[in-house]
């Protein structure tokens, strides 16, 4: 996957978003210098675990990272590591079906009234469970022919009331590619909502500027803002004012969370995140098991742990902060609860 933000435009016509992700660490080396974590063994581990998926973080979202701590939640979730190479039965490349449910090129239909439209391959960050990690981007993104054909295919099915932009992350394309895909969106009037699901709130808040802010507001439809946070220590100032500027725009604030061995699979990880969250505006939707993806097998907690987990948060949380723990099943007409 390949952020937009590298095309060859001068680097001082570009957004301060922008600019901040073309300084993203790239190589194993830098992020482990910047982190005091550089010996040779965990040096040559991540290089080959990066041949297989690239490493991306943005300064700012290292910056919150324990200096010296291998074991900090932040970390965990961006370093590639030696598990990744390994081969494990159960995990594959496709592992939510998402190939199976592609209707035309970046349409994906799996569940009644909504359409996810596979936006871009690029993101801000490479999260290591990533479950798209393999997803052939190149051949399916709705963005082909600047959005025609997939505008094209919503107004013909006016079964379709809710639209879901992912990625990849579509908050990783410019307000010039975004904006004529909300115009084009604002005039299909079965369409009642648009939901969009972005990490960059989280961690390159930078992005949510003013232009953003004004195509939200003046989409027409009712906004719900997906964003994805997993630990509180990923919820900085810059984040909550990125978080304030979208509710003030109008949006609908909700997270889904991963379930991740060694990076928020306690009670004190689960309960601070969702306290955190609805702090500043944020309802705690989905605590997601892992999508078994391959070369993320070393992150999953089995089910019953999970379901411990989750009763004992239950038992700590008023009802409305407490996420639903799901899995996705390919195949199925929604997400399948593990516990409500």
């Amino acid at each position: 996957m390949i952020p937009e933000s590298s095309s060859v435009v001068a680097s001082h016509a570009l957004p301060i978003w922008q600019k901040m992700l073309n300084q993203a660490f790239r190589d194993p080396e830098a992020l482990l210098n910047y982190v005091q974590l550089n010996d040779p063994a965990r040096l040559l581990a991540a290089r080959q675990a990066a041949k297989l998926f690239p490493l991306l973080v943005p300064q700012g979202y290292a910056a919150r990272m324990r200096k010296g701590d291998p074991n900090d939640p932040l970390l965990r979730q961006v370093l590639p590591l030696a598990a990744e190479c390994e081969t494990t039965p159960g995990f594959s490349n496709d592992p939510v079906g998402d190939l199976a449910a592609v209707q035309q090129s970046g349409i994906l239909r799996k569940y009644h009234g909504r359409a996810l439209l596979i936006s871009t391959g690029a993101c801000a960050i490479h999260c290591r469970y990533c479950f798209r990690r393999s997803f052939p981007y190149n051949d399916q993104h709705a963005a082909q022919a600047q959005w025609q054909h997939t505008l094209t295919f919503l107004r013909q099915h006016n079964d379709i009331e809710e639209v879901i932009l992912s990625g990849g992350d579509p908050l990783s394309l410019s307000n010039q590619r975004l904006a004529p895909l909300l115009e084009g969106l604002a005039t299909i009037p079965h369409i009642k909502r648009l939901r969009l699901h972005s990490r960059l709130a989280v961690v390159l808040p930078e992005r949510i500027d003013t232009e953003l802010l004004q195509l939200i507001a003046a989409s027409g439809k009712t906004h719900v803002h997906v964003i994805h946070a997993n630990h509180a220590n990923e919820i900085n100032h810059e984040v909550v004012l990125a978080l304030r500027a979208l509710r003030n725009a109008g949006a609908h604030l909700y997270n889904q969370t991963v379930l991740l061995r060694g990076v928020n699979d306690s009670i004190d990880a689960q309960v601070n995140l969702a306290e955190n969250l609805f702090a500043h505006g944020v309802q705690p939707y989905y605590l997601h098991l892992l999508d078994r993806v391959q070369g993320a097998q070393h992150f999953e907690v089995p089910e019953a742990e999970a379901l411990a987990l989750w009763q004992n948060l239950q038992a700590q949380l008023p009802g409305y902060l407490l996420p639903r723990l799901v899995r996705e099943i390919p195949g199925e007409l929604s997400k399948t609860w593990v516990a409500r």
